[in-house]
C-alpha cells in the first residue's frame, strides 16, 4: 500500500518562491520610478512643443514658466510644476493654456538661459523677452537614476535625451 501523497511546498521551495517574488517587486518598483522620471521629462517636452505651436497659431508670444504665477517675475523651481501662458508680458491675467503640478522626488533644473522661463515668438523661435536667443537644457533627475535632459535648440525645437550620468 502506498503512503498518502502530501500536497504542498518544501521549505526550500517556499524560500525560493519568496526570493523570486521579492526580486520581482523590487524590479517593478525600479521600473515604475524610471517611468515617472520619463513621464516628467516628456511632460516638459510636450509643454514646450505646445507653447511653440500656440505662438505660431496665435501670432503672438507664448511662455512656459515654472509654477503658477511665475511668469509675473521671480525665479521659481521647475519641479514645483509649470504653466504655459499666452502673451504673458502684455496681460495682467494671461490665459493659462496648460498647467502641470509637482511630482514627488523629481528635480528639474534649467541652465541659465532657461532657468526662469522659455518664451516663443510668433515665428516659433525661442527668444528671451529682451530679444536674445534662448536655448538651453533642463536636467530632470531622481536620485540614483540616469538623468534625462530636455534640450531646447536654437530653432525653438526641443527633444529629450537620456544621458549616462546618474542623478545625485
Amino acid at each position: 500500500m502506498r503512503p498518502p501523497s502530501i500536497h504542498g511546498f518544501t521549505l526550500v521551495e517556499l524560500i525560493v518562491a519568496l526570493a523570486l517574488a521579492a526580486t520581482g517587486v523590487h524590479g517593478l518598483g525600479a521600473w515604475l520610478t524610471e517611468q515617472q522620471l520619463r513621464d516628467r521629462a516628456d511632460a516638459l517636452l510636450h509643454a514646450l512643443r505646445l507653447a511653440r505651436s500656440e505662438a505660431i497659431k496665435r501670432g503672438a508670444r507664448v511662455d512656459v514658466c515654472p509654477a503658477a504665477g511665475a511668469c509675473a517675475g521671480g525665479p521659481l523651481p521647475w519641479e514645483d510644476g509649470w504653466i504655459v501662458v499666452a502673451d504673458a508680458a502684455r496681460e495682467t491675467q494671461p490665459p493659462i493654456l496648460r498647467e502641470r503640478r509637482a511630482a514627488d522626488g523629481i528635480t528639474i533644473r534649467g541652465n541659465r538661459p532657461v532657468a526662469d522661463y522659455v518664451s516663443y515668438t510668433s515665428q516659433g523661435r525661442a527668444r528671451r523677452l529682451d530679444g536674445a536667443l534662448q536655448m538651453g537644457t533642463f536636467t530632470v533627475c531622481r536620485p540614483g537614476l540616469r538623468a534625462r535632459k530636455v534640450v531646447l535648440a536654437s530653432s525653438g525645437r526641443a527633444r529629450v535625451e537620456t544621458v549616462t550620468e546618474t542623478c545625485p
